[in-house]
């Protein structure tokens, strides 16, 4: 009944209803998008492409598209090319210094960011889109679904597809971002996680009920309840906080200051578990292709460790590449805490204006507690996303579950979705409590939205 009341709510509200009705429509632009094929390609004979990406690290990569990758879609680049510039434009804000100038400059700088970011990201699209279409014979589509044949035509009409793929994917996020509800380049990459969430569950399900001899019924039950209880941690690790408490002086009508403690009132700097989100596998993926590309080099392929480094790391679920990959997140997050999580700053801030951490001095030494702090808590913090992140591997490896349907017991696409879940449920309670009194709890009287 409470969640009936909220969803009324939230209906009631004129401005909350127009942005969730935009936000709708523009995601089923995106997933009509992903479902049109490339001009020049049989869609009828894209079947061996569809078999290539059923798991592993293509898989991985087909799930982030929504299934456009196997589609030979018009946004088979997704918008993974945007994202991809958005990290590289953020580390290099932290060696260049024009880049650390815009940052500063509030809006105006963060609008040239983000132009800056656009342009990178068609520059990386550039790259991207003809070694995506030079690939396609490799990963299963035979030469007769190309119609027009792989000359110079069909590349440059195909290359200049993907861009503008991808460019119109990256504006429909910019939109829903302004106009609708949530983050919008975050929710089209959950969306598309979610669109083939439902074909691998019945594929693997066909697979335990098929004959009897797989487990059946109960092992679907089995992993359905591991897949809720990975999704319970998932939440914990992105909601984990160490709240340090703060007190703040106020002045008064004498004109010095005394504790905001003795009025009764004490805030807290909430420092998050896993401040660096899914950054650390993202780098660490990223980096997981580098022993595969040295094991295949010239110098080695022929060698003992190179088909050693190729057998062991061209496999995602293997165990030499899930204990190298938990070991490059807990280094990644680390590095990505450090680097995004200003203590300096934040103790600046603090000192400004007027607050305190009790028994702890203001400027350098809350700096290094906070720095401490935030040492002490990323090490669990980390430990617990690389378990995540390879607990796939371990639900393949115990029980049998296909790959396709072990990409959601964890890694970037589990914590993509409730990061963004929890983001965009966040906004939708501001609006029902901004506008309503009591408006997500079981008492109250709701008062009309203010227009």
């Amino acid at each position: 009944m409470k969640f009936i009341e909220s969803i009324k709510n939230v209906w009631k509200i004129e401005e909350l209803r127009n942005r969730i009705v935009v936000t709708l429509g523009l995601l089923l632009v995106y997933r009509f998008g992903a479902q049109v094929v490339l001009p020049g390609i049989d869609a009828a004979q894209l079947g061996g492409l569809a078999d290539k990406t059923d798991g592993g690290l293509l898989g991985l990569l087909n799930a982030f598209t929504g299934g456009a990758f196997a589609n030979a879609s018009v946004f088979a680049l997704g918008i993974m090319p945007y994202i991809s510039a958005s990290i590289v434009v953020q580390l290099m804000g932290i060696a260049i210094p024009y880049l650390q100038k815009l940052q500063k400059e509030g809006a105006s700088g963060q609008k040239k960011i983000n132009q800056i970011t656009r342009w990178l990201t068609i520059a990386i699209c550039l790259l991207q889109a003809p070694g995506y279409l030079a690939s396609l014979p490799a990963l299963g589509i035979p030469q007769s679904a190309f119609l027009l044949g792989t000359g110079p035509l069909f590349y440059f009409s195909s290359i200049s597809i993907l861009v503008t793929g991808c460019i119109f994917a990256m504006w429909l996020g910019e939109k829903i971002t302004d106009k609708g509800i949530g983050n919008g380049i975050s929710l089209l990459i959950m969306v598309g996680i979610i669109a083939t969430l439902p074909q691998a569950f019945l594929q693997n399900a066909a697979t335990r009920l098929e004959g009897g001899g797989n487990g059946g019924l109960m092992m679907v039950l089995i992993e359905f309840v591991i897949w809720f209880v990975i999704i319970l941690a998932a939440i914990m690790l992105v909601m984990g906080v160490r709240k340090i408490a703060v007190q703040y002086a106020r002045r008064t009508a004498s004109g010095g200051y005394e504790k905001s403690a003795m009025a009764g009132s004490r805030q807290y700097i909430p420092l998050k578990l896993n401040a660096s989100g899914v950054m650390p596998i993202i780098f660490a993926q990223a980096i997981m292709f580098v022993p595969g590309l040295i094991g295949g080099s010239s110098f080695l392929k022929e060698t003992t460790t190179g088909a050693w480094l190729q057998t062991n790391y061209s496999d995602m679920f293997g165990f030499w590449y899930n204990v190298t990959f938990a070991l490059l997140i807990i280094v990644f997050t680390y590095f990505y805490t450090a680097i995004t999580v200003p203590t300096n700053k934040m103790a600046d801030d603090l000192k400004r204006s007027g607050g305190f951490i009790p028994g702890i001095r203001p400027g350098s030494e809350t700096s290094e507690y906070l720095d401490r702090i935030m040492s002490q808590i990323t090490l669990p913090g980390s430990i617990f996303l690389a378990l995540i992140a390879i607990f796939p591997a371990l639900i393949v490896k115990l029980m049998g579950v296909q790959q396709g349907w072990a990409l959601f017991f964890g890694g970037t696409s589990l914590l993509i979705m409730v990061g963004v879940a929890i983001d965009t449920m966040q906004q939708i309670n501001s609006y029902l409590l901004n506008r309503h009194y009591d408006g997500l709890m079981k008492t109250g009287k709701n008062r009309k939205a203010v227009a």
